[in-house]
């Protein structure tokens, strides 16, 4: 393709060989004025939409470094969802077992409480019927020595004293 510009057209005026029967000067100059023109509008707008194709190729740019930021803070922020998750589930997980032990914990101390009671309340039931049968051999024989001196008495000839019935 021949490099050819608003000015090489220009220049060509009358540079074209005159002939008889050739086409009208006025008419082909008037032409290349007209292809001049438009070639230099063509330029201009040839210039701008490069510089647009520039300015929209850098914006590209930056669009696609900005999607690349947001898919890596994207995976960043799954990551951490994920990281976070486990941390939880790790979390709950102690907690749970901490949980489990300290239920044991005073399940243990409870049934050990109640084995305390269980003999304390043994070791009192004994001693009540301890004291009950001391207490029975203490009346018995107060009740024998009344019976003794209720029979002295008779014997002495206080009966009036002695009533018994």
């Amino acid at each position: 393709m021949i490099d050819l510009t608003p000015l090489d057209i220009r220049k060509k005026k009358g540079d074209f060989a005159r002939g008889i029967r050739g086409y009208d000067t006025s008419a082909v100059d008037h032409f290349l004025d007209l292809a001049a023109d438009r070639m230099e509008e063509l330029v201009r707008e040839g210039s701008g939409l490069r510089q647009r194709v520039a300015e929209l190729a850098e914006a590209l740019d930056g669009f696609r470094q900005r999607e690349q930021a947001m898919n890596s803070a994207l995976v960043s922020a799954q990551q951490l969802g994920e990281e976070l998750r486990a941390q939880a589930i790790r979390e709950s997980d102690l907690v749970v077992r901490e949980a489990r032990a300290e239920g044991e914990r005073i399940m243990a101390e409870a049934k050990r409480q109640a084995r305390d009671a269980a003999e304390s309340m043994r070791r009192i039931q004994a001693g009540r019927v301890r004291f009950l049968r001391g207490f029975r051999a203490l009346v018995e024989r107060q009740l024998e020595e009344i019976e003794v001196e209720e029979e002295r008495a008779r014997e002495a000839g206080w009966s009036d004293a002695v009533d018994t019935k």
